[in-house]
């Protein structure tokens, strides 16, 4: 486990679906990775063995793991909840760095027991909140209970499509936290809005995929059969560029360092 993170000015998390986009992250100069799998349906907990053997491999790179059963919403079940808590301790056993979470009410709200109930679950471990939050009708009182609950960040596009269009938000969420929780911003973050996201801003932690498509190497594929949702390219790999992760944080960095 990597214990400590370095201080600086900015913090840039690469959502990695995969062992090798955690590699390329690392490679590109990212400060952590969220692993996910199932990005289509917004990320959910990947498997014991890409999360141990990302742990085995990432030395300078930090390790977040989202801790989400199912894709959909953000309202769960009693066996949800043992699930989530489940795999925070096997995060916990494989030396994971920090988990990301989150659960809502039916009404949107921050759930203060469940979130309560996992935060205890993964105590000692860096905690993110995510965009679940973009969800909830009261985003200040929402931060506020986030803050109280003890979160160490919260992940957000600022209730927008995408972080560029959540500026206006994301700039009062960043008054109004005053450095009592970090603000996060991602979806679609890129080498060409970073900067104008933070002039907008001032956010300080930036969330971001970088990934670029990969053509499958198969010389045999069946154009009739498909695993998933007919009409999808299943002959294609996303996977995180480290060009593209030194790129987006050179895009920000480099002209404040002029």
């Amino acid at each position: 486990m990597i214990h400590t993170m370095r201080e600086k000015p900015f913090l840039f998390e690469v959502c990695a679906n995969s062992v090798e986009s955690c590699l390329a992250a690392q490679e590109g100069g990212a400060d952590r990775v969220e692993l996910c799998a199932g990005i289509p349906e917004g990320g959910t907990t990947p498997s014991y063995g890409e999360i141990q053997q990302a742990r085995k491999l990432l030395s300078s790179t930090l390790l977040h793991v989202i801790i989400r059963p199912r894709g959909g919403d953000f309202l769960y079940s009693p066996l949800e909840m043992e699930r989530m808590e489940t795999d925070i301790e096997m995060c916990r056993q494989l030396g994971v760095d920090g988990v990301v979470l989150g659960c809502l009410t039916a009404d949107g709200e921050i759930d203060m027991e469940k979130n309560a109930r996992l935060l205890a679950s993964a105590k000692g471990m860096s905690v993110t909140f995510h965009r679940a939050f973009d969800h909830c009708p009261h985003p200040e009182r929402a931060l506020e209970q986030l803050i109280k609950l003890g979160f160490d960040r919260v992940l957000t596009s600022g209730q927008q499509p995408n972080a560029l269009a959540g500026v206006s938000l994301l700039r009062d969420l960043v008054r109004q936290a005053g450095g009592r929780i970090a603000i996060m911003a991602g979806c679609g973050v890129n080498e060409h809005n970073i900067l104008d996201i933070y002039r907008a801003t001032r956010v300080n932690e930036y969330h971001f995929s970088a990934r670029i498509p990969i053509k499958s190497e198969m010389r045999n594929i069946n154009p009739n059969v498909y695993m998933g949702e007919q009409g999808v390219d299943e002959n294609t790999i996303l996977r995180t560029s480290a060009e593209r992760v030194k790129n987006t944080i050179n895009a920000l960095l480099a002209p404040l360092n002029q």
